[in-house]
Parts: structure tokens; C-alpha cells; sequence
């Protein structure tokens, strides 16, 4: 029915959409059934397709190359014919899709890994790599993967190298994983609530959406900045309790004082082999609490003593 002029005129028949987008017959026919695409026009007892039919197929073949299902696909492409800027919220979400980092992935083989990590030659080590996605295969080759993130196989070459098993290693990854992952689904609720509450109640317009969009950029790097801040901090509070904990309190400077003294506390020296002997007794981490529990035993032991002495030997 249709020529090459009615194509070029923006009528085309069913193969003509199929030669021109790469589709099948059968999934444009598939598409139409579920109200992905609109129904054709019926000329005799031909159906035409326009230039409507052909741009939604190819916006339908790029969502499915960012990985839209195609009920999504549906939803998306819903609120596009309700005039709901599709740009916008594209933009939107490939600005969330993005690396959150600027590491650039590399390739290694595995010689170079094994090197790496001494000369070990541990095939039950690279799987679990991969199934922690630290390692990514490459197609057609056994012998080479992709590294998403160089930085954290450094640092598992590093503990490699200090004496940590490449099992605790991946086995700490994993349990980190897991708490990293909490830590985020908590950041996107708090930013959620707080920040982006107002463009989920509609499908946002190209405008909204580009507003979002410049909000995701500005709030990136926050929720790393933040876990940066505090885990230096816990980790500098932690180490130095560990220290102590092990070696003593004499092998690090006085800790700083939270808090100024109660105005009723008086700091009273102990000579030092009181101290080494209830440090050898209760261990470093519990001198203060042992000689405060001691103190309140024997003032409570005096208050007793006085209440069961006669009357006739009350002090005046």
C-alpha cells in the first residue's frame, strides 16, 4: 500500500518501522497491544503509521538502554502525552544515575592481580570478588577484569600486605556494605523529606525537574563529606580507646576533659603503685569506676559502723 514517498511524507507501513527503528513486526504489534505505542491509522484495509509512531519507538528502544522496564516505560511515556516534561525527568534521573564518584574504572589482568596481592594464586578469592562486584568480568576473556573502583582494591592490596586473609577482607567488605547501605537509605529519606518532598506530589515539568536535578548536583558530595567528618572522628576516638585499653593509659597523653569538674569534685592524686596494682586487678579500661566503687563502699562501711555504735558512743 505505502511507497517510499508515503514513508518520506510520514506514512510507513508496519515494516517500514521495523527497517527503520530495528524493531520487530512482532514487537511493534506487541507494543501497540499494550498501549506503549498509539493504535494505527486505518486507511482501506492497510494500517499506516506517522511520525508519532516512529519517535515513540525510538524513545521507547532508549529507556529500554537505560534499563527501564517497559511498565515503567509506560508510566513514563503516560505522563509525557499528559504533558509532563519527559526531558526533564530524564534529565533528572540520568543526573541521579551517574557515577557518585570521579574514580574512573581500569583493567587488570589476572597476573597483575595475583602480583598484587603477593603471588597468591586464590580462584575461590576472585569469585568472591566478583560476586562482591569489586571485580567485574570482562566478555570473552578469563584472564582479565574490569575494576569499578581502584581505590577500594587498594586498599585491600594494602590490608593484604599487613597480614589480613583475603577471606577477612571480604568478609569485613561485606558487613561495611551493609552498614554503608543503611547510612545512605537514611541520607536519601532525610533529604527526601526535607528537600524534595514538594516535586514528588506531581509528575515535576521540565522546570521542576531541571531544579531537582541542579539540587542532586549541589547535594552529591554532602553525604560523603559527612561520613568522611565522622568516621574520622569515631575512628580517632576508637583507636586511641583501643590503645589505652591495651597498652595503658601511660603510653598516650591525658585525655582532654568533656566537661569542667562538678564544683563539689576534687581531683586527688594516687600514688603510682595504688594505681599499677588496680590496673593489674581491673585492667586499664576500669581504674576510675574500681576506685570510685571503692571510695563509696567505704564511705557507705563508715555510715554503717556509725549507725550501729551504742548511744553512749555517738561522738558529740
Amino acid at each position: 500500500m505505502s511507497t517510499d514517498t508515503d514513508a518520506s511524507q510520514g506514512a510507513y507501513r508496519i515494516e517500514d518501522l521495523s527497517r527503520l527503528t530495528g524493531t520487530t513486526v512482532r514487537t511493534i504489534r506487541a507494543y501497540t497491544d499494550r498501549g506503549l505505542l498509539p493504535k494505527p491509522e486505518r486507511r482501506g484495509r492497510a494500517n499506516v503509521y506517522g511520525d508519532t509512531h516512529l519517535e515513540r519507538l525510538r524513545q521507547i528502544a532508549d529507556l529500554l538502554e537505560r534499563g527501564y522496564t517497559l511498565a515503567s516505560i509506560k508510566e513514563l511515556l503516560a505522563a509525557w502525552d499528559a504533558g509532563t516534561g519527559l526531558g526533564g525527568v530524564l534529565g533528572l534521573v540520568g543526573e541521579v544515575d551517574r557515577p557518585w564518584s570521579d574514580e574512573e574504572p581500569v583493567r587488570i589482568g589476572l597476573p597483575e592481580l595475583m602480583a598484587a596481592f603477593g603471588g597468591v594464586d586464590d580462584p575461590s578469592a576472585v569469585q568472591e570478588a566478583l560476586r562482591l562486584g569489586v571485580l567485574e568480568p570482562v566478555p570473552g576473556r578469563d584472564d582479565e577484569f574490569t575494576v569499578p573502583s581502584p581505590q577500594e582494591l587498594a586498599v585491600a592490596v594494602e590490608l593484604h600486605a599487613a597480614g589480613v586473609p583475603l577471606s577477612a577482607i571480604t568478609g569485613h567488605l561485606r558487613e561495611l556494605r551493609g552498614q554503608v547501605e543503611h547510612i545512605s537509605e537514611r541520607f536519601l529519606e532525610f533529604t527526601t523529606e526535607y528537600v524534595f518532598q514538594r516535586f514528588l506530589h506531581h509528575p515535576p515539568t521540565d522546570t521542576e525537574a531541571a531544579e531537582a536535578a541542579a539540587l542532586v548536583r549541589r547535594l552529591r558530595p554532602l553525604a560523603q563529606q559527612t561520613v568522611d567528618a565522622e568516621l574520622a572522628r569515631a575512628m580517632r576516638l576508637r583507636a586511641t580507646a583501643h590503645i589505652r585499653r591495651h597498652l595503658g593509659d601511660s603510653v598516650l597523653p591525658p585525655r582532654p576533659a568533656a566537661e569542667p569538674p562538678a564544683p563539689d569534685t576534687v581531683p586527688l592524686p594516687l600514688p603510682a603503685t595504688t594505681l599499677a596494682a588496680v590496673r593489674a586487678l581491673v585492667g586499664p579500661a576500669h581504674v576510675a569506676a574500681f576506685v570510685a566503687a571503692a571510695t563509696d563502699r567505704e564511705i557507705a562501711a563508715r555510715r554503717m559502723d556509725a549507725l550501729a555504735r551504742p548511744p553512749d558512743r555517738q561522738p558529740d
